[in-house]
This record gives structure tokens, C-alpha cells and sequence, in this order.
């Protein structure tokens, strides 16, 4: 696929930065991870769920942060019981990772819970009051009726 040269847009245009640097990583080949697994769900109008299959990890070895439309979940395995014991095969994965998501405006983390190896994160999208579509009532002028002034014209009378 061929690399599209947004530049030129970036001239005539104020506050579109995002979206097009979003267009751009849409051109570029997928360099997306696998690993952890999730799923992104749609529990209400404005609520969402996105849940991470995090088998192995627990509280303290996964950090999620929010900065600037990105949600970022990271995960880190600490070493301590691997000195222990001896594996003679190991299939549940034990990397770390960091995984991020782009969040649309007003989207907002309300809760994160870790059950059953499985991390949820709950969104929310509140829209403030602001920017919000609102009806404008159309009101029609009062009509005056018209009236039309006569002058009278000195000497002109008789």
C-alpha cells in the first residue's frame, strides 16, 4: 500500500492533528501484538468493557494508566518463584507486555477488576452539556403595521 502525504492538510487545518496521524498508522502495515488476548464489548449507550485475558498475573505485577486519549495496560512478571522451581514445559506465558488503546473524547475509566484471571476495565462516554446538540427555537419577529408619513409641503397646501 502506498504512504499518503497528509502534510499539505496540516496547513489549512486547526485541531485535526490526531485524526490524521491516526490515518497515517492506518496506511502502515499491522504491527499489532497478540499476546494478552481481549475483547472490547458494548455494555450500554455510553458504557463500554474491555476485558484482557491476564492468566498468571495479578494485581501488583499489572499497571493501567490513562494519558491523553490513550489507555495503556502493562504487565510484569516478577522472577522471584521461577528461581524455585524447574519447568519441564512451560505453555502459560510469562512475558511481559504492554498493550494501549485510543480512546474517543469524553470516554473515561470508571473501574478495573481483576477475576478469574481476567482483567476488566469499565469506560464510560459522558458527553458534556457543551457539546451536546441542542434545538434552537425559531422565533418569528413581531409584525408592526406600516404606516406611511405624509409631510406637507409649504405653500403647496391650496
Amino acid at each position: 500500500m502506498r504512504h499518503v502525504d497528509f502534510s499539505p492538510l496540516y496547513r489549512s487545518t486547526v485541531g485535526f492533528d490526531r485524526l490524521f496521524t491516526m490515518l497515517d498508522s492506518l496506511g502502515q502495515p499491522d504491527q499489532s501484538q497478540t499476546y494478552p488476548p481481549y475483547n472490547i464489548e458494548r455494555t450500554g449507550d455510553n458504557t463500554y468493557r474491555i476485558t484482557m485475558a491476564v492468566a498468571g498475573f495479578d494485581e501488583t505485577e499489572l499497571s493501567i494508566e490513562a494519558r491523553e486519549h490513550t489507555l495503556t495496560v502493562k504487565g510484569e512478571k516478577s522472577d522471584e518463584k521461577a528461581a524455585e522451581n524447574q519447568f519441564l514445559y512451560r505453555g502459560i506465558a510469562k512475558r511481559a507486555f504492554e498493550r494501549r488503546f485510543q480512546l474517543a473524547d469524553h470516554v473515561e475509566i470508571q473501574s478495573a477488576s481483576l477475576k478469574h484471571g481476567l482483567l476488566h476495565i469499565d469506560l464510560l462516554r459522558e458527553i458534556p452539556e457543551a457539546a451536546k446538540p441542542r434545538r434552537i427555537d425559531i422565533v418569528a419577529a413581531a409584525s408592526q403595521p406600516k404606516q406611511i408619513e405624509a409631510t406637507q409641503i409649504e405653500g403647496a397646501a391650496n
